[in-house]
């Protein structure tokens, strides 16, 4: 089909990807109704999964994989920088941050890449 998913890969995709994650998610939800926002729990909760983040972020900006690896360790740090000035600048907006590191990014591959 020339570059296009067969159909059956479709229901691979939601068997194995969507599905999978769903469950936990929506179990979560179901799990957390009685939580109080403020209970030692969620706050254990929400440091592991900043931690995790953490990590997978200095994983990518120090030991990256694929087409990352090829860009200069200087350029990876500069748009994670700028990332994150962004993110703090326009509100907290995640969305901000991600776009601005990755325009830092690509600007930078443009540059730097022959």
């Amino acid at each position: 089909m020339n570059g296009w998913l067969e159909p059956h890969s479709y229901l691979v995709l939601v068997l194995v990807g969507f599905l999978p994650n769903e469950i936990w998610r929506m179990l979560g939800v179901v799990l957390a109704r009685g939580l109080d926002e403020d209970s030692e729990i969620l706050a254990w909760v929400r440091a592991v999964a900043t931690a995790v983040l953490a990590g997978v972020v200095a994983q990518l900006i120090f030991f990256p994989a694929g087409a990352l690896a090829a860009m200069p360790m200087v350029l990876r740090v500069a748009a994670a920088m700028c990332g994150f000035a962004a993110f703090l600048a326009i509100r907290r907006s995640v969305l901000a941050g991600v776009m601005v590191g990755e325009a830092v990014l690509l600007a930078g591959a443009l540059l730097w890449m022959p």
